[in-house]
């Protein structure tokens, strides 16, 4: 088991994962729907807000069941630590939501949001607690990623 073993474990994994592909079924479904647009006004600006967040929210998703996976791999010994800690394996970045336009959709549009929000700050949050703890010498490895991504 990994470093980072005493801090997620399997079980917790599991759990996260589970939490995010529900997510992400219940977001398809929402988006796929069309129950937005019968519950919103028929403001323009407002519908394409709604597709800017559906894929931030498709985005977000993504990188957390990524994320997800790689940490599996990693506990059940199919990656290296060197391996799961490279920056091609790292937790993406993904675009914050338009706080403002989303008090503009009907409920369940924004608990879709807002979920998928705090669930890729939670996973934030878990990869950085990770990362200090299997790399003690965060400097050096910071140099050597900014040095292989130049090339």
């Amino acid at each position: 088991m990994s470093t980072s073993g005493t801090l997620i474990t399997p079980k917790v994994l599991d759990a996260l994962y589970t939490e995010a592909m529900v997510l992400a079924d219940e977001a398809r479904s929402y988006f796929e729907s069309g129950r937005f647009h019968d519950e919103c006004s028929d403001d323009p600006e407002v519908s394409v807000a709604f597709s800017c967040e559906s894929l931030k929210v498709t985005t977000r998703l993504m990188h957390c069941i990524a994320w997800l996976l790689n940490q599996r791999a990693l506990h059940g010994d199919e990656l290296t630590e060197g391996e799961a800690w490279n920056h091609d394996r790292a937790l993406g970045y993904a675009a914050s939501s338009d706080t403002e336009m989303t008090r503009l959709f009907p409920e369940e549009a924004r608990q879709i949001v807002m979920a998928s929000e705090e669930l890729f700050f939670r996973l934030q949050r878990l990869s950085a607690k990770l990362e200090t703890i299997a790399d003690p010498e965060p400097e050096v490895h910071n140099l050597f990623r900014r040095l292989q991504s130049s090339f």
